[in-house]
């Protein structure tokens, strides 16, 4: 099979992050690209050192000074929440040499436990980044592309996809892997991702006695998927306990399966919805889980919808977490059923942001951003209408149609 390197966003932001802090610390989820990307940059640059095989960590665990005498820097250490109790001892050869920047480049793929470890021993001499999987812009060979609002000028992709095509890509969705192989079967790539993802994160992460009952709570988000979740509802559904949900979500959170979407709230005397939303980081995962294998089913059925603002959400926390910026994306909804799908703060202004499975733009449209930007008066800015089709058009007054590939 014939395979390609994706040149990633995020990496201008790695390489200035090593010239300014002694540490860096890539995040993401597994299979997101985080050692291919390093490998890329560092190859001539530095050694390598994968912390996962039980020797290796074995050998860190019993004598740190000497394991990093082994790997003096500068160095990458892969997958290092493995060895947690290495940071320490980062921590002091970063101190004994702290005007040399780039020493040492670390991965992980679980949040929740790096971050405390991270933030324990690295603060202030690391910079904390996140790599997702792909987004459009990427895998088009445009990965500093602006995003809509950020240019006067469309960005439009290389070749204008067909309806079919966009189908297809969101189904196969945005892990590099599938990406570098073009032939490769994507439902079993993913099949193969989330038995891996339940074996070893979760059961790493929290105690789950049950996978089968995990597996139904990850079936059950995808039903919720870009709905307001009841979380007291959905543990009663499956007989869980709230709690149980709740640490399982957290879970999900922390090792970047799901994005949490919670509500925006501005003091305009409306009685406003606190539930938040979730959606699937990759919308291929969210395809998969929900068991759809064809792009006509997926864009016909009833999830339809879902996917597509699962599509347009993750594309714009992408496009800001791969510049090193965390996102402040959020949605809106009034007690009396007004509703905008996503917000984004930005530069001190909400850029309302409404999906729409048509790819036939009409002005009614429009309507919703209209009413949220006269309610938000000089703090919204003009909004736009995403929709799966190719036609850009005004369609009122601050509210431009968008189509997805030009986001």
């Amino acid at each position: 099979m014939s395979s390609r390197y994706v040149k990633r966003t995020i990496e201008p932001v790695v390489l200035r992050a090593t010239r300014e802090f002694p540490a860096a610390v890539l995040t993401g989820p597994r299979q997101s690209g985080k050692t291919t990307l390093l490998k890329h940059l560092f190859a001539d640059k530095c050694r390598y050192v994968s912390l996962e095989p039980p020797d290796v960590r074995m050998a860190a665990a019993e004598d740190p000074r000497g394991f990093l005498d082994l790997y003096p820097p500068p160095v990458i250490l892969d997958e290092v929440q493995y060895a947690p109790d290495l940071l320490p001892y980062v921590k002091e050869r970063i101190d004994a040499a702290r005007s040399k920047c780039g020493q040492y480049l670390l991965t992980g793929s679980q949040n929740l436990l790096l971050m405390e470890r991270v933030t324990e021993s690295l603060a202030g001499r690391a910079a904390i980044l996140k790599l997702l999987p792909l987004s459009r812009r990427e895998i088009e060979g445009h990965p500093q592309a602006p995003i809509a609002w950020e240019t006067k000028k469309t960005h439009a992709p290389s070749e204008k996809p067909s309806s079919r095509k966009l189908w297809v890509d969101l189904l196969r969705g945005g892990y590099p892997d599938l990406a570098a192989h073009p032939r490769r079967d994507a439902a079993m790539w993913h099949a193969s991702y989330v038995q891996t993802y339940l074996e070893r994160d979760v059961r790493t992460l929290r105690q789950v006695g049950d996978l089968s009952q995990f597996q139904n709570f990850l079936r059950a988000l995808v039903a919720r998927s870009a709905q307001l979740l009841n979380l007291t509802e959905l543990a009663h559904d499956l007989g869980v306990a709230v709690n149980t949900a709740k640490a399982w979500l957290s879970v999900l959170e922390a090792t970047y399966q799901v994005i949490v979407l919670r509500p925006y709230f501005a003091n305009i005397g409306k009685r406003l919805v606190k539930t938040p939303k979730v959606y699937f980081t990759d919308v291929g995962t969210l395809c998969y889980l929900a068991g759809l294998r064809d792009p006509e089913h997926a864009a016909s059925g009833p999830m339809g919808g879902a996917i597509m603002e699962t599509a347009v959400l993750a594309e714009i926390v992408k496009s800001f977490v791969h510049h090193g910026i965390e996102p402040q994306v959020y949605f809106w909804r009034t007690s009396t059923g007004a509703e905008i799908d996503i917000i984004v703060e930005t530069e001190g202004k909400l850029i309302p942001i409404e999906v729409k499975l048509s790819a036939t733009p009409r002005p009614e449209m429009a309507a919703a951003i209209q009413a949220f930007r006269q309610d938000m008066g000089e703090k919204a800015a003009p909004g736009y209408v995403v929709h799966p089709g190719g036609v850009r058009l005004p369609l009122g007054p601050g509210v431009t149609a968008l189509p997805f590939g030009e986001l």
